[in-house]
């Protein structure tokens, strides 16, 4: 599958009392682009759920290089790294300019809604990973 891209500007309810982005606003970002990825894949996060499917984060990971700041325009990019049981890792990327400021994962069980158990993805999350 190929990179999913959304561009984003900051807005200042994003930053904290130095300027920059609040360290944990980058996993809303992550959250935003997991969206767009799975909507562009066919899958949106409602059809997901409407199968019966939850996909909880149990884990997250960034690592921070720069800091981006108020009304910068960021280009954040990501896709499905991996496929592996219950688990789907999706790697995330945050850019201005073509610099990388933040890059990280976040990975999520697949779970059943009804029992609350951890369920293997449908075939359709497998082809979307990269080769």
């Amino acid at each position: 599958m190929k990179k999913s891209v959304i561009s984003y500007r900051v807005p200042y309810a994003d930053t904290d009392q130095m300027g920059v982005v609040y360290y944990a606003n980058y996993l809303v970002y992550f959250e935003r682009l997991r969206n767009e990825l799975l909507r562009e894949a066919g899958i949106p996060y409602l059809e997901i759920e409407k199968r019966g499917i939850m996909l909880p984060v149990i884990e997250a990971v960034c690592k921070y290089r720069n800091s981006a700041r108020y009304d910068d325009l960021l280009e954040i990019s990501g896709w499905i790294q991996e496929v592996r049981g219950a688990k789907i890792i999706i790697n995330c990327e945050v850019r201005k300019n073509g610099e990388l400021l933040v890059e990280g994962h976040t990975i999520h069980a697949c779970v059943d809604i009804a029992s609350r158990r951890p369920i293997r993805p449908p075939d359709d999350f497998e082809k979307l990973v990269m080769g």
